[in-house]
């Protein structure tokens, strides 16, 4: 029994060992190799930072059996020499959509928005694609195969680029012979997600970036609830997403922001995302770190811009003139702060810019143990497979490349990538390495040759004392053809060399055939001393030169632009001495006072205070206020509107703030420190709203108001029915429905609430969750608004509903309801004198504010606009001129009412001890057309100052200027360039509409 056990047990292994084969040859005779392969005296890079000298491995099988300084030859082994050689594990890329087809986009339908799904059994959106499997649609790809090899690859993980949540990719070996079934190294490797939609579908929703991330944290919520057997339904959609979410999860993104947005949302469902960056984390470093996730990185550096122009130079910001610069040095700032990352090719001719990049990322700093581990072990490590990929050692695949020396130099030859045990080759591995400095004699007399350039592609430089002879080398296997031209133009003799280069081309000999049709013998003798020769140019090469020195890169600055400072401003102890202080408290107006500011508070408000070791700033004739506050803003956003739905109240505006827009710094010098960013008004339920602190080059997360009231915005008019619109489909399309949908909208909250007090398993939703705080008086309402009838209608749907609309804002025919919005306990946030710009707007106007004031409402006077945030001083003085409102009280529209109306007046919008110290040191009345902020605070920080600003406008010109004249030697290198373009910002409004791709 022993006996057939044992027999029954060898009888396997040897199974395991030689698989049989299932598939029928029909291609001639088999002769399939199994010998073992031995690759000896190499100089073996077995992982970063490991290297083996003069050593060997051996593989069978497509796997290394044997590694180290000495290893037992097999018999009958097939044995290569890799003497001069260096070999390194092939690279991992796992950001690819190699041999996948484009989808094919959608048609356009009868041209009218699509709102529904297009498929059964499915999620109700159809960007959600979790089902889709990349494996069903792959085929290996030859010619880019072959590219990727000549780079270094030798693994891919692949997927279809299509959708939001995009389903599972595929882990392939790039193997250049064999079947698609031997190349799957996992077929459900990954699952892959991104803010782009499907190309497969025209469904409308979503059409922002918030919009897809509420998507996916609403798909993320109903998987859960589906897995728990909650619906009545079968979802194919759900069931992929539960499936693939113990799979690897890579995000796609394609700028810093959308990043960091990626991780987020990671982090808030414990979902370790592997993120696809753009090459810019440098820019904010701090928050790339704090996000604790890996980052798939681009090596798609910025060309230099052609700026001989400076007219056109002019239209280059300096962002875009510091992101070509700093670029290159992004790894290196990674890898010094421990950030985790690996390196794709992705958005690259791989085999033309990829490894021409990573030596300049090296040059730039990053070390080569850091890049290798980029390529090879971390990547291995996150897909599973270290202990088959991404080294080279004993049972893993044998996936390696064959250098002439070191891969990090840009001399080096890549000869051979192998990739399962089988070979591609890239160059010739026997080319015989001729670049050196050579003593030429030839027919008495002697020059100096210098030979440089890559071993399968040399370049010759010849020169007799100070005298240069046009030199012109073709190389091929191993015969080398030099034509010598003489340096006078006029002449066209010519002098051959030719010779058969020897292994070691220390002493080569060749005939030369003279310019007289005579030939005679010739000697070239390397100088073994020579040290690093110089690199010419060949002028013969056409191909563009690589940029071969670096330049200075430039610090980062926060943010990494115009106007951004070198250190983050810090909480100071300052003492304002003799100013003219509007404390919009009872005190009023307070003549040559002290105010005292420590620990980011007002510590004291009197005359005569003592600064203690405080700074003190001489406010003599100059006026102290708190800073302005606007409560209607779309600055500091990436995204407005999400226009998909009629209801989007599941979209958070916190989710796309935008902490690098200019407009805060310009509005930081307009003494504006707090901003409620609103979602535009392209539906009548918008999105919540965000509450933000102006702190100019901290992160998004740093500007929101600490435990901030929530909001959310509604709207009413012409925009919410599509009046202006190129094509009118969705409900409602006019006055009638918007009033429908409100009243829909708040009878399923109800309904929904019940529900979820009621202990029955329910669907968590997103959208009637924030419905539900609305009814519960825990999100406040903004509404968009401008037609008393429709205020009438919004303020009696809110009765109905037992809640209160908390502001009206733009309420240009706020003066015709004014008594009932203070019955009804709305505030106004309006316009000073605009009117007349939409059919609706026509009777507006400049009495708007003081009638409501008079009335008892609380007003306020915001901006709407980028431009006009920057002067809302200007704008509530001109209801002092309207309407005769005193000096204080119109200057309450713009600091202490929106406050109130924001809910943050306990912190905010007046000067008293205990609040928060956002103040505006102005140089006049701040009333005045004259005044000017020559400091705008926030919590104690100093955030703008006019002095300073001086000095940041001489930096700027100091960088550009450095930056063009870099920019400028580059070219006179012969580095490629772009042409200047010149680029029109956009700036966002209430009705501006977004659209994601």
């Amino acid at each position: 029994m022993k006996v057939r056990l044992l027999l029954c047990l060898v009888f396997l292994i040897s199974l395991q060992s030689k698989a049989q084969e299932y598939f029928p040859k029909n291609d001639g005779v088999k002769n399939p190799q199994t010998n073992y392969r031995v690759f000896k005296n190499a100089r073996i890079h077995t992982s970063p930072g490991n290297v083996i000298e003069n050593g060997s491995f051996v593989v069978k099988d497509g796997k290394i059996t044997a590694i180290g300084k000495s290893v037992n030859i097999p018999k009958n082994a097939v044995t290569v020499d890799l003497e001069g050689k260096e070999v390194y594990p092939s690279f991992i890329d796992l950001y690819s959509s190699f041999g996948i087809k484009k989808p094919t986009p959608a048609g356009k339908g009868n041209g009218q928005p699509q709102y529904d799904a297009n498929r059964e059994g499915y999620y109700w959106n159809d960007h959600i694609r979790p089902e889709t499997e990349a494996v069903k649609s792959f085929k290996y790809d030859k010619k880019t195969a072959s590219a990727l090899h000549k780079a270094g690859f030798g693994v891919v993980n692949t997927h279809v680029p299509d959708g939001i949540i995009r389903g599972s990719g595929m882990l392939v070996a790039l193997t250049p012979e064999g079947t698609e079934g031997e190349r799957i190294l996992k077929n459900r490797s990954s699952q892959f997600l991104s803010f782009d939609k499907s190309k497969k579908s025209r469904q409308t929703y979503p059409t922002s970036t918030m919009g897809a991330m509420a998507l996916i944290r609403q798909a993320y919520m109903d998987a859960d609830w589906y897995e728990k057997g909650n619906a009545k339904n079968k979802d194919l959609a759900l069931e992929a997403l539960n499936k693939n979410k113990n799979l690897t999860q890579i995000f796609a993104t394609d700028n810093l922001l959308d990043a960091l947005r990626a991780a987020k949302i990671g982090n808030e469902f414990d979902v370790d995302y592997v993120i696809l960056g753009d090459g810019k984390e440098y820019e904010r470093l701090k928050e790339v770190k704090k996000s604790g996730k890996t980052f798939i990185v681009p090596l798609n550096f910025p060309e230099a811009f052609d700026v001989a122009d400076p007219f056109m130079a002019e239209n280059v910001s300096l962002a875009e003139m510091k992101a070509w610069n700093q670029a290159p040095a992004n790894l290196k700032m990674l890898s010094e702060n421990n950030i985790p990352f690996t390196i794709t090719a992705h958005d690259l001719e791989v085999d033309k810019d990829f490894r021409k990049n990573l030596i300049k990322a090296v040059n730039y700093g990053l070390s080569k143990k850091a890049a290798l581990a980029a390529l090879t072990t971390t990547p291995a490590k996150i897909m599973g497979k270290e202990n088959e990929l991404g080294s080279l050692k004993e049972g893993a695949w044998a996936n390696f490349i064959v250098t002439s020396g070191d891969y990090f130099d840009k001399e080096t030859s890549i000869y051979e990538n192998w990739v399962q045990g089988k070979r591609a080759i890239i160059n010739p591995i026997n080319t015989t390495n001729i670049t050196g400095t050579y003593q030429l004699n030839l027919d008495g007399e002697n020059y100096e040759l210098k030979i440089s350039g890559k071993p399968e592609k040399p370049k010759a430089n010849v020169t007799q004392g100070d005298t240069k002879l046009g030199a012109k080398l073709t190389f091929s296997n191993n015969w080398m053809n030099l034509l010598l031209t003489s340096p006078d133009t006029t002449k066209t003799a010519f002098t051959r060399l030719v010779a058969k280069t020897p292994e070691k081309a220390n002493n080569i000999k060749g005939i030369a055939y003279l310019e007289d049709g005579s030939e005679t013998s010739f000697t070239a003798t390397k100088e073994t001393s020579a040290g690093k020769m110089e690199k010419e140019e060949d002028k013969e090469d056409d191909e563009e030169n690589d940029e071969p020195e670096t330049h200075e890169v430039l610090p980062v600055s926060f943010p990494n632009k115009a106007y951004g400072f070198s250190e983050l401003p810090k909480q100071e102890k300052i003492l304002f001495k003799n100013a003219t202080v509007w404390t919009n408290e009872a005190d009023g107006i307070l003549e040559n006072t002290d105010v005292l500011i420590k620990n980011g508070e007002i510590s004291k408000i009197g005359k005569d205070l003592n600064p203690g070791n405080a700074k003190v700033i001489d406010a003599t004739g100059k006026h102290l206020t708190s800073g302005i506050i606007d409560e209607h803003s779309h600055i500091a956003a990436s995204a407005i509107n999400e226009a998909g739905h009629n209801s989007t109240a599941e979209v958070i505006m916190e989710d796309v703030i935008n902490p690098s827009d200019i407009n805060i710094y310009r509005n930081l010098a307009g003494g504006v420190t707090t901003i409620q960013l609103l979602h535009g008004s392209a539906n009548p339920i918008g999105g919540r709203s965000a509450i933000l602190r102006l702190k100019w080059g901290e992160d998004a997360e740093d500007m929101i108001f600490e435990n901030s009231p929530k909001f959310i915005k509604f709207a009413l008019g012409e925009n919410v029915k599509q009046s202006n619109w190129g094509s009118r489909s969705r409900f409602p399309q006019t006055r009638m429905g918007v009033e429908q949908v409100f009243t829909d909208y708040f009878t399923r909250a109800r309904e929904y609430e019940e529900k979820k007090n009621s202990g029955e398993a329910f669907r968590k939703d997103l959208e009637m969750e924030t419905l539900v705080e609305i009814l519960n008086s825990e999100r406040f309402v903004s509404s968009h608004s401008y037609i008393q009838s429709e205020i009438n209608m919004l303020m009696k749907v809110a009765e109905n509903f037992d809640f209160r609309i908390n502001t009206f804002t733009h309420i240009l025919e706020g003066y015709k309801v004014a008594d009932k919005m203070k019955e009804h306990g709305a505030g106004g946030s309006t316009f000073s004198d605009w009117w007349a710009y939409k059919y609706e707007v026509n009777d507006a106007i400049p009495f708007n504010a003081p009638i409501m004031h008079s009335q008892g409402v609380t007003v306020a006077i915001n901006s709407d606009d980028a431009e006009m945030s920057r002067r809302l001083n200007q704008e509530a003085a001109k209801s002092v001129k309207y309407g005769g409102v005193s000096e204080e009280d119109a200057w309450k529209f713009v600091t202490l009412n929106p406050a109130k109306l924001l809910h943050i007046d306990d912190r905010v919008g007046s000067i008293k001890k205990g609040k928060d110290a956002d103040l505006v040191l102005w140089s006049d009345h701040p009333l005045s057309i004259y005044a000017k902020a020559e400091k705008t605070l926030i919590q104690g920080k100093v955030f703008f100052d006019l002095e300073k600003d001086k000095m940041l406008r001489n930096k700027i010109k100091e960088q550009r200027s450095q930056l063009i004249g870099q920019m400028l030697s580059a070219k006179n290198k012969g580095v490629k360039t772009k042409k200047v373009t010149k680029k029109e910002t956009t700036v966002f409004h209430c009705e501006t509409l977004e659209e994601l791709e």
